[in-house]
């Protein structure tokens, strides 16, 4: 398989077609994680879960969508909605100790030029809610 080696693709046979999906692994284990939390805790069905993305995360949030889609199938998280919100990131420069927001993901000191920062917020991805059919 040519491109990133994280990459692996996954086989899903239809009723008329073969249809090939690509996910990173990051992304996969990312949603995986996330899915296993909402169904082990509903036993009844899942009308919406919110996942917490930073922006600085290099999970893809149409690539989660997708992966979010084929997991639900068949399980009483099938047509919840998932919804992404992002996390503004905040960064701390390692040489003036300023706090900033990076523009275009881009870790570049505004105030003294430095490309050494330290994340504070902006990489995680995690479960925020979730809602079932009697909320």
């Amino acid at each position: 398989m040519r491109g990133n080696p994280q990459d692996r693709m996954r086989l899903i046979d239809g009723p008329e077609a073969l249809f090939i999906f690509q996910y990173t692994m990051r992304e996969a284990i990312h949603i995986n994680r996330i899915f296993d939390q909402v169904i082990q805790k509903q036993s009844q069905r899942v009308t919406k879960a919110t996942i917490a993305l930073g922006e600085l995360s290099e999970l893809d949030p149409n690539v989660i969508q997708q992966h979010w889609t084929d997991l639900t199938r068949g399980t009483p998280a099938e047509h919840a909605q998932l919804h992404i919100r992002l996390i503004p990131a905040e960064v701390q420069c390692m040489a003036c100790f300023s706090k900033y927001q990076p523009i275009e993901k881009k870790i570049h000191c505004p105030h003294c030029g430095s490309f050494g920062a330290k994340i504070l917020t902006g990489e995680q991805c995690l479960l925020e809610s979730i809602e079932t059919e009697h909320e």
